[in-house]
């Protein structure tokens, strides 16, 4: 096991601060997700921080919903040491298509890598 975690100190939790992080640049665009940042100038010693909005309209079973999450958690936790400190959101922007979840979960990763790679 890696020593990578995802302690709650590292996800966004309140609505506060998602609003907050929402006002941050947008760092890149795929077919599916938009990745955008945050950085906080005021505390030196932040962490990179993560919240999700993977809306119902956007991925109608709570399975696939899910799976989705599930893997851009793990995504961020393998590669949190390696991004900036700032608050990161990850938004379902685009309706999934129909296919299974082994299929969902590849195409989410592809794109989820492809996005936290363009962060510098």
């Amino acid at each position: 096991m890696s020593g990578a975690t995802f302690p709650k100190s590292a996800r966004l939790l309140r609505p506060s601060e998602f609003n907050t992080a929402l006002r941050g640049k947008r760092i890149g665009r795929g077919a599916f997700f938009m990745l955008s940042r945050y950085i906080h100038y005021s505390s030196p010693d932040s962490t990179a921080r993560l919240g999700l909005i993977i809306a119902k309209r956007n991925a109608q079973r709570a399975s696939s919903r899910n799976a989705i999450k599930r893997v851009i958690r793990e995504s961020f936790r393998a590669r949190r040491d390696q991004l900036p400190p700032g608050d990161y959101i990850i938004r379902l922007h685009q309706k999934i298509p129909d296919c299974s979840l082994t299929a969902l979960k590849k195409i989410t990763r592809q794109e989820v890598d492809s996005l936290f790679d363009q962060v510098k």
